[in-house]
């Protein structure tokens, strides 16, 4: 395990391994060799600055990037202060891509003012070919440009970068590659993310991820047990446990193993207290998982299962592989053996061809699930996609109206059914000072509602009693018990 290695051991003067990840062990060796030349010439440490946009898949490699710049010796800063700012992108909407040439923009004059500063750019965003075209063409003030399959030779590429002295570029179409032991750095010690596969095979019509992430890959289910256990060694009670559709887990192991299985092995552990997990697809919501959820005393009472419209007509043009009344049914499984879960999901208005009847279909679902929240998106037409390629694109006057009309109903019902739990004792994972109030903490229920309420630094990472006085929608004001 990278924790053990003895980095001052490690031999730069022979040539670099061939397996991994004894080679990114050692060109962490040679990375700190670079620092403590920086730190001899400047009197300081060097400072990095990891920025994370989109999900939660995203938001786990940036703590592996900030894991290996911490094995490195950078000290962790803002953009501002940086000598290395890293964009880990995300583009699953053009408004994402957008967003990063804004900042790409911004840095530019410091860079030229400060010739020693490093931008670097990873994640989905860099695996779009006419992407890293116009970064080779426009954007040759950054330093480093990396994808998503290959991560996990961030120290090599740094030290490549420091070598060459200009800019790298190194894009891979794909990989069947998973590599483990490499440093990460927490945002929480008291909980985590865990991948438990990477990519996707499902080829939503209006989605790119696919393409960025690759295809369908699922950890070993011992290095996956292995890692958690881990954690709950360092602290951590809570695990996220991570995939584009960890319904499907397993189906890529030499030995299949459902994601139910892994579930109740992950159950087993004794000092962990809580499981998530997303994102669920609801083709692969097996039966079996459903009993499992119902027995746990640990898989937390919220599931994120998006849905993206409530017309039979448009999943199908969506290629989502389930009907309307498949997913109610689903909803209705759910419910039936575990009636207090929280469910929430991802809805998408204007997808192309979607008429007002369509529209009034997924207003339809809204009231019949009653969701404790959505995230409502307007179409994104993302080139590259099928649905990008179709005709009957809604004109955006129609899609607004839709989208407030869809926002309104969300809040209303959620707020409804939110507020069902006010007044009793519920057990809360202290997460942060409240950043509305120093004198509140902000804790998290199973169910996945935020709560605040009177406390100090001291209760961050505990499992306290709370009194939930008042619903404010999507959260309570509550009191210690």
């Amino acid at each position: 395990m990278y924790n053990e290695i003895d980095f001052d051991k490690i031999d730069i003067d022979s040539k670099p391994p061939l397996e991994e990840p004894a080679r990114q062990y050692y060109f962490i060796e040679r990375c700190r060799e670079r620092v403590k030349d920086f730190e001899q010439k400047n009197g300081r440490l060097p400072k990095a600055c990891v920025t994370t946009f989109g999900c939660q898949m995203n938001a786990r490699d940036s703590e592996k990037l900030r894991g290996i710049l911490k094995q490195i010796g950078y000290e962790e800063a803002s953009e501002g202060e940086a000598d290395f700012v890293i964009y880990n992108t995300c583009t699953v909407r053009e408004n994402a891509n957008t967003r990063v040439y804004g900042r790409l923009g911004q840095q530019k004059p410091r860079k030229k003012k400060h010739p020693h500063m490093m931008i670097g750019l990873c994640g989905c965003m860099m695996q779009e070919p006419e992407v890293i075209e116009k970064l080779r063409k426009s954007y040759r003030f950054v330093d480093l440009i990396f994808g998503t399959h290959n991560i996990y030779k961030f120290a090599e590429l740094l030290f490549d970068r420091f070598e060459a002295g200009e800019q790298i570029i190194d894009i891979w179409e794909g990989t069947d590659k998973i590599v483990e032991q490499l440093p990460n750095k927490r945002k929480y010690a008291f909980k985590s993310g865990v991948n438990i596969m990477f990519g996707c095979n499902n080829f939503c019509s209006y989605c790119i991820v696919p393409y960025v992430r690759g295809r369908e890959r699922s950890r070993k289910p011992e290095a996956v047990l292995e890692e958690i256990k881990r954690l709950t060694k360092d602290g951590v009670t809570e695990v996220m446990l991570l995939g584009q559709n960890v319904n499907s887990y397993g189906k890529t192991l030499d030995t299949p193993m459902t994601f139910a299985e892994l579930l109740q092995k992950i159950e087993k552990i004794e000092e962990l207290k809580r499981i998530r997990f997303m994102t669920s697809h609801p083709k692969d919501l097996s039966d079996e998982l459903i009993e499992v959820m119902k027995s746990s005393k640990k898989i937390c009472r919220h599931l994120h299962l998006p849905v993206q419209s409530g017309s039979t007509r448009i999943l199908e043009k969506m290629n989502r592989r389930y009907t309307k009344e498949e997913y109610l049914a689903l909803v209705e499984r759910l419910r039936s053996a575990v009636p207090d879960i929280s469910l929430t999901t991802d809805i998408i208005v204007g997808f192309p061809g979607e008429t007002e009847e369509d529209f009034k279909e997924t207003l339809d679902v809204v009231r019949k699930v009653r969701y404790d929240s959505a995230f409502t998106f307007i179409y994104s037409r993302r080139t590259g996609t099928p649905a990008a390629a179709m005709e009957e694109q809604i004109p955006e006057e129609v899609v607004k109206d839709r989208f407030d009309r869809l926002l309104k109903e969300v809040q209303t019902i959620a707020g409804e059914v939110c507020a069902v739990h006010e007044g009793t004792v519920q057990e809360v994972l202290v997460e942060e000072i409240s950043g509305q109030d120093d004198a509140c903490v902000t804790g998290r229920l199973s169910n996945n509602l935020l709560v605040h309420f009177p406390g100090n630094a001291s209760m961050i990472g505990s499992y306290v009693k709370v009194n939930l006085k008042e619903c404010k929608g999507f959260y309570y004001i509550g009191e210690l018990v």
